[in-house]
């Protein structure tokens, strides 16, 4: 198989979260500690740094990971999901893994893989450590998936355990309330090694400590600890928690003996675009009129992206925005601002909202749009009707993003 029949096996073949959504959710690590057995247990042969949370863990590991980069270290990340190449998931210091390492690791596991019934994510994660290992990095940055506690990527051992938040998203699998998937995202924290979390909240503060006090682990909370801010290229106003997680975690990793001078420090968070390819966050595609995208997707991200936006300066704004479908549309409707000009669309992937149940759900708030038939339809009659001094945002979904980037 060449590179596209393999990732379209994958894609094809196996259960998949991002296009399925909770079919494909499996609550249980026995697959994946097969796959490692199998692999070796490539997890052992480097460091790593765990990092989880409802939103920013994408952004914190990236930053993260470009301040390891500037230190000099040999850097592996892990991330998902991708926004236009499946590769984009594995890097080693911003370098995405090669067609024909994804190639080989199939062809060399497929049978394992197929007798075992290996999902999409679990299989991703063993490639990742198998590329990781061999690549002999000095550390790897893994994002957790879903969750924490069951996430296929809580198989190893950290030097340090990162939370950026807690929101209420993905609460089919995780619980209903904040206190629930808290106790899911705290699962990341392992016996005496120390844990960042990057925003106290009331309902979960606990959580967190008591998990630590259990696993003998010493906790940090960022927001309570870090006043002075570093400017990073990454220029979305809710970057600044990210900025304190980022902060706080290089403080412990100096402790532990990592060598990470200011100087790094600084060039690192100037550096994250450039040094390991993020995309999506408060990224700007044009001028005149301005065009932003954002990833989030939620109530929590949607609300910093949003309090963004009224500090832009713009005669009218316009929003091309789409879902999928297991949004909760009434927690994240009555955030949105009723003088906007909406272009309602669905992403295209199985688990993507029809833009019409899109458009009705709106109009119960009092939001009106017209439907498009595909993200960059809609994207491009927001161009056609929007002035040079009005904004247009595009969000509600990592993949509204993908298909406009």
């Amino acid at each position: 198989m060449n590179y596209l029949d393999t990732v379209n096996w994958m894609f094809q073949q196996l259960p998949m979260y991002q296009n399925k959504g909770k079919s494909a959710f499996k609550k249980d690590l026995s697959n994946t500690i097969k796959l490692a057995k199998h692999l070796n247990h490539p997890e052992n042969y480097f460091k790593s740094i765990h990092v989880g949370g409802t939103n920013g863990k994408g952004s914190t590991s990236h930053m993260l990971a470009s301040v390891l980069q500037e230190a000099g270290y040999k850097v592996g990340l892990y991330t998902s999901p991708h926004l236009k190449d499946y590769r984009e998931r594995i890097r080693v210091n911003g370098k995405v893994i090669s067609k024909a390492s994804v190639i080989g690791f199939i062809k060399r596991n497929k049978p394992f893989l197929e007798s075992n019934q290996l999902s999409f994510f679990e299989m991703t994660v063993g490639m990742a450590f198998s590329y990781f290992a061999k690549q002999k990095v000095d550390i790897a940055v893994i994002e957790v998936g879903l969750g924490g506690r069951l996430d296929s990527t809580n198989i190893i051992t950290p030097e340090l355990s990162v939370v950026t938040n807690i929101g209420m998203d993905h609460t089919q699998f995780l619980g209903d309330t904040l206190t629930k998937i808290a106790g899911e995202k705290a699962g990341i924290i392992k016996k005496n090694i120390p844990v960042v979390i990057g925003e106290t909240h009331a309902e979960t503060e606990n959580v967190f400590r008591n998990k630590a006090i259990e696993e003998q682990s010493e906790i940090y909370f960022a927001d309570q600890r870090i006043d002075k801010i570093l400017e990073s290229d990454l220029k979305g106003s809710y970057q600044i928690h990210n900025i304190k997680t980022v902060l706080q975690s290089v403080k412990i990793l100096k402790n532990k003996g990592f060598k990470i001078s200011d100087q790094h420090l600084k060039a690192g968070l100037l550096n994250v675009v450039t040094n390991t390819g993020l995309q999506g966050r408060w990224q700007i595609l044009g001028t005149n009129p301005k065009i932003v995208c954002d990833t989030a997707h939620n109530k929590e991200g949607l609300t910093y992206v949003l309090r963004q936006i009224k500090n832009e300066a713009y005669h009218q704004l316009h929003i091309v925005f789409g879902v999928v479908n297991d949004k909760d549309l009434d927690a994240i409707i009555p955030l949105l601002p009723k003088e906007a000009t909406y272009y309602f669309c669905k992403p295209n992937v199985q688990r993507g909202l029809d833009a019409e149940t899109l458009r009705l759900a709106f109009a119960k708030h009092n939001l009106y749009g017209k439907v498009y038939p595909s993200v960059n339809e809609a994207l491009t009659m927001a161009k056609l009707n929007a002035n040079k001094v009005d904004l247009i945002y595009v969000g509600g979904s990592t993949f509204v993003v993908a298909e406009i980037i």
